[in-house]
């Protein structure tokens, strides 16, 4: 495998003039730092926007808990087997909605993680 250094004394290849290679490059180097810029910018953006959704998200959940818990629904009365069958249900099985709706909060957690990982 011939050398690098060889290959170019032996080609001489045609260098533009100087200065006009710096303006180039350096105008290049302005456009990858015009779009790093806008990148950083979006990215900001959306950590911003990620944080308020958090934010917004767990004080209306914390309201809608607490509206639950101080003015429980009465029930329907007589005639609704059916609900009140349901409701009976799905208190039987809450601890198993719970479990299943942490794992898949701790599954959406580790991908998350992982793929912030993988972009850095």
């Amino acid at each position: 495998m011939m050398d690098i250094e060889q290959y170019l004394r032996e080609n001489k290849p045609e260098m533009p003039e100087e200065g006009q290679f710096l303006i180039e490059t350096n105008a290049r180097l302005r456009n990858v730092e015009g779009v790093k810029q806008c990148v950083d910018e979006d990215r900001h953006r959306g950590r911003t926007a990620l944080i308020i959704a958090l934010a917004t998200g767990l004080v209306l959940g914390c309201l809608v808990t607490l509206l639950a818990v101080c003015y429980p629904v009465p029930s329907m009365g007589a005639g609704s087997a059916a609900f009140d069958t349901l409701i009976a249900g799905l208190q039987a099985w809450k601890e198993v909605f719970i479990a299943l709706i942490a794992a898949c909060a701790i599954a959406l957690g580790v991908v998350l993680m992982t793929r912030r990982q993988e972009a850095l």
